[in-house]
């Protein structure tokens, strides 16, 4: 047997490492703590779950559906972009439902690139942006997000043949894995970018529904000319908890639309309907559960920034997203530490290098843990710190 080239290429997914870790601490009967994946804790409401089992008892929905989804969804998803972010949408050309945003960003690759072709590539970043680049026979090129610079790319420094060479640019904001938020003046400079040298840009809206303090991150759709140029992704995993039921939407660029739908009918049969309604309810329906989860999210970023700062982390609290990203204390690489707290506390956090060469020096803890883990998570870190500070490690160190 012998495997495609590509998959000798093809790193292992990140939290299957991580997955592989924490069962090796439960078959030897310890509890582990997870600050790992971003998985929201919080139930889907129960007017979205409702709507889904009503739908599922109609025999309508019990047929193969339609790649580009329900006409009754694609006008909920272009409605709801409409009230949110006063972004108008064709719901006929210019939105695509997805099976979960990550298929839809893995697949757009697909359409784009050849072999010899680039993308560029935030680093840290989500791993699938690169992944399926190299599954398309394409190459990443890693554009460093740098901490001096807010986390936003600097794309002007991007060499001239490396522009020459690329076909897409992918952004996410609010960022997965830095927290890190754009404002729509910097989204318009890559509009005006992206139209200068001819690059399709991918942005990867999924955490613009988590945010604090009364910010409401901007849609990269909003800025003049952004159908021109490219498309958003964006999820109902995030802000209505439905991670499980796989359903997102691509929208904007009717022609890059149109590409992705025809790379899907040849891959995929579509979103279950039944969960298309649910879909069409949580868009269309009361948005109340969304702020209620946000306030609970913030206390939890709170309480885990406190702790951290402690421990002697540097970190900044986030306005956006499910994520906090911390420096490691002196003295640790982001394994190195990660490693510790899991020996050590039974604490699972993830390291920042996991995400890119760019990530190293950070960890990544997310806060979609339920309220009594996320406090005994908290103990178990102030007792890996007193630990430390037992060893005679000085509060130097520490900071």
């Amino acid at each position: 047997m012998r495997l495609s080239q590509r998959m000798d290429k093809l790193p292992p997914y990140l939290f299957v490492e991580i997955s592989r870790k924490i069962a090796e601490k439960k078959a030897k009967g310890e509890e582990v703590i997870s600050f790992g994946i971003g998985d929201p804790d919080i139930p889907t409401p129960p007017r979205i779950i409702n709507r889904l089992c009503q739908a599922a008892q109609e025999p309508e929905n019990h047929r193969y559906p339609e790649t580009e989804g329900l006409p009754e969804l694609r006008r909920a998803i272009a409605t709801w972009y409409q009230q949110r972010f006063n972004v108008s949408l064709d719901a006929d050309k210019e939105v695509l439902p997805l099976v979960g945003a990550k298929e839809g960003i893995v697949h757009l690759a697909l359409c784009f690139i050849d072999p010899g072709d680039l993308a560029l590539v935030p680093d840290p970043g989500y791993p699938p942006y690169s992944r399926g680049t190299m599954l398309a026979g394409g190459s990443p090129y890693y554009v460093p997000l740098r901490e001096e610079n807010g986390f936003l790319p600097d794309l002007e420094a991007i060499p001239d043949d490396i522009l020459k060479q690329a076909k897409l640019l992918w952004l996410n904001y609010p960022n997965n894995p830095t927290g890190a938020i754009a404002n729509l003046e910097f989204f318009q400079r890559v509009v005006d970018w992206a139209r200068r040298y001819e690059i399709a840009v991918c942005h990867d809206a999924a955490y613009t529904e988590v945010a604090f303090e009364g910010y409401q991150p901007p849609s990269f759709m909003q800025a003049e000319g952004a159908k021109e140029v490219g498309v958003e992704f964006h999820s109902l995993s995030k802000g209505y908890n439905m991670t499980g039921w796989r359903i997102g939407m691509m929208v904007g660029n009717a022609a890059m639309v149109d590409a992705l739908s025809r790379v899907k009918s040849n891959l995929d049969s579509g979103i279950p309907q039944a969960i298309q309604y649910a879909a069409v309810e949580a868009l269309t329906g009361p948005q109340d559960s969304i702020r209620e989860q946000n306030a609970r999210y913030q206390r939890r970023r709170d309480l885990v920034i406190d702790k951290l700062k402690s421990m002697g982390l540097g970190v900044t609290p986030p306005k956006g997203g499910l994520y906090i990203w911390a420096r490691v204390p002196q003295g640790y690489t982001s394994v190195e530490f990660t490693d510790d707290l899991l020996e050590q506390v039974g604490v699972v956090v993830t390291p920042g290098v996991g995400y890119g060469e760019n990530g190293e020096g950070y960890v990544r803890l997310s806060l979609t843990i339920p309220d009594a883990s996320l406090v005994k998570g908290l103990s178990r870190l102030a007792e890996w710190r007193d630990r430390k500070a037992g060893l005679g490690k000085t509060r130097a160190y520490l900071t």
